[in-house]
């Protein structure tokens, strides 16, 4: 293939990439701005987020099979034409109720885009690059979306609102619409791979997934243990998927291997995963909600997620230049010592704070999660691909899991450590707050005196004074809430990089003083 046009491929896998990534994040980096304009509250918002992840982590799995027996041509122009109808449906969207069906089926629309982005950035590359310098680019890719949607949606919310958001996302289907139609992938042979029992276990999947995004999308909004549908939620898809487990192992030819899931080796390979995608929540979650407590909109945090989208491109670049098989627990504890390092310097923030302030954590946490990404998909993307399609399938329903419901559950546990850490810190400072203390009735009187020239019952005026104490209270709890998080997330680090150098540390111990398991034995004499 000409460079140039190996460099086309790669544009459309960007533009692939940044179609779903940006679609996928409009909504969340927006909540607070398009709620006016559906008419509807934080919650229901949130609403739009669960009703989007629902069907898309785990539609990838089903999409598999479907590419592998229709043809990878029909399965890549099918793709992108159903998304750019569902982009068009959000120019239908005047309410809440509208927006949640437009939603639901962008997450189903948006699913294949991850797969085919990927699939263009690995076409022009040689064999020995596809699994690193090619996995690399395409991971970074799929980690640029949340500084891009930031970067770009305020002015696209100051041009048009919510619609000027979907004019954008349709501009981007649009443009990668032309790019699939025009460069053409590879082609490999049809196999007839779905079987009559496929339907059902994916079924099963899809329901049992969705239902845990959308549990873990809103648990912390409704809070976990005072609305009931929540556990029915969890309950229906632990049975869900207990049943999905129960018919793939027994059958000949399975959806996914559940014993091979279920081995050790691949329960450590989940497991760390799972740890790193609950740390990223640091960035992810955490400081994007820190500044809208102290009150900061997206226009005033740009020159930050600049900074983030500069740091992953560096993270990306070094994976592409450096990442080889073998290297990947360097790159670990590369990743692991940025983001500790990071979410420590964060964890001594106050209501100071600004975002220039946090440039270099920020910058460090993010160059550790492009570290990460392509060295844990390399080290299990290559074992299956070796072991054959029912292992390759196996090995993304861990990944899909691990990134997008892990993606989920971060943000849930961090969010709900962030609530009861709130409430900890005012009522530890709510116990100083004492009229009989001269500095307290001073610091009300103050407040207070704001509403003198409106007010003039002093009773009112007093009782406006502590009000505003109380906000500030609430303000500094919170902020003191964050470092806790912050501080609780560096701990997790560095527990999992010791953790990591001490594996790292016993397997070489054994390697070297472990004596050969057998050694020839002496010839005999005649």
């Amino acid at each position: 293939m000409s460079r140039p046009r190996a460099l086309a491929y790669m544009l459309a896998a960007t533009m692939l990439a940044m179609t779903q990534q940006v679609g996928a994040n409009l909504v969340t980096t927006n909540v607070y701005q398009i709620q006016g304009e559906l008419g509807a509250t934080v919650a229901e918002t949130n609403w739009l987020i669960a009703a989007y992840m629902a069907p898309n982590v785990s539609l990838s799995i089903a999409l598999i099979k479907i590419r592998m027996q229709y043809g990878l041509r029909n399965f890549a122009e099918i793709s992108i034409a159903g998304f750019v109808i569902a982009a068009l449906l959000n120019f239908f969207v005047h309410d809440l109720q509208s927006a949640l069906v437009v939603r639901f089926m962008s997450g189903i629309a948006a699913a294949p885009l991850s797969s085919l982005a990927f699939l263009y950035m690995i076409e022009p590359l040689q064999p020995r690059q596809k699994l690193t310098v090619g996995l690399s680019l395409a991971l970074t890719n799929t980690t640029l979306g949340i500084p891009i949607t930031r970067l770009l949606s305020p002015s696209l919310l100051e041009i048009g609102g919510f619609h000027g958001l979907a004019l954008f996302e349709m501009g981007l289907a649009l443009v990668a619409f032309g790019l699939v139609y025009a460069l053409p992938l590879t082609t490999p042979p049809r196999v007839k791979v779905i079987g009559p029992l496929d339907g059902v276990s994916y079924l099963l999947l899809a329901l049992g997934f969705g239902a845990i995004a959308v549990a873990l999308s809103l648990g912390r909004i409704y809070w976990w243990l005072e609305a009931p549908w929540l556990g029915w939620l969890f309950a229906g898809a632990i049975l869900c998927l207990t049943l999905a487990a129960v018919i793939e192992l027994h059958r000949q030819s399975p959806l996914i291997d559940i014993r091979w899931l279920t081995s050790p080796a691949t329960l450590h390979y989940a497991t760390v995963l799972l740890l790193f995608r609950i740390v990223l929540a640091e960035q992810t979650v955490g400081a994007s909600n820190f500044f809208q407590v102290l009150g900061f909109q997206n226009e005033q945090t740009m020159p930050l997620y600049g900074v983030i989208l500069v740091a992953i491109l560096a993270g990306g670049f070094t994976c592409a230049t450096l990442l080889r098989p073998g290297r990947e627990n360097a790159f670990y504890a590369v990743a692991l010592v940025c983001i500790m390092a990071g979410a420590l310097l964060d964890s001594s923030a106050t209501n100071l704070t600004r975002p220039d302030d946090i440039h270099l954590s920020q910058a460090l946490v993010a160059y550790g999660s492009a570290l990460f990404l392509p060295a844990a998909m390399g080290q299990g993307l290559a074992p299956a691909l070796a072991r054959g399609p029912v292992y390759i399938l196996s090995f993304f329903v861990i990944f899909l899991f691990t990134q997008s419901i892990g993606g989920l559950l971060g943000s849930a546990l961090f969010g709900s450590f962030i609530t009861l850490r709130t409430s900890f810190h005012y009522s530890q400072l709510a116990e100083h707050f004492s009229l009989a203390n001269p500095l307290v009735a001073d610091r009300i009187q103050q407040l207070g005196g704001a509403y003198g020239h409106v007010l003039t019952d002093l009773g009112l005026t007093r009782a406006e004074g502590v009000t505003l104490l109380a906000q500030q209270a609430t303000r500094e709890a919170t902020v003191l809430a964050y470092n806790d998080a912050f501080l609780l997330i560096a701990v997790i680090a560095g527990s999992a990089l010791i953790g990591l150098l001490t594996h790292l540390a016993i397997l070489h111990l054994r390697e070297r003083f472990v004596a050969p398991a057998t050694t020839p034995a002496p010839a005999p004499q005649p």
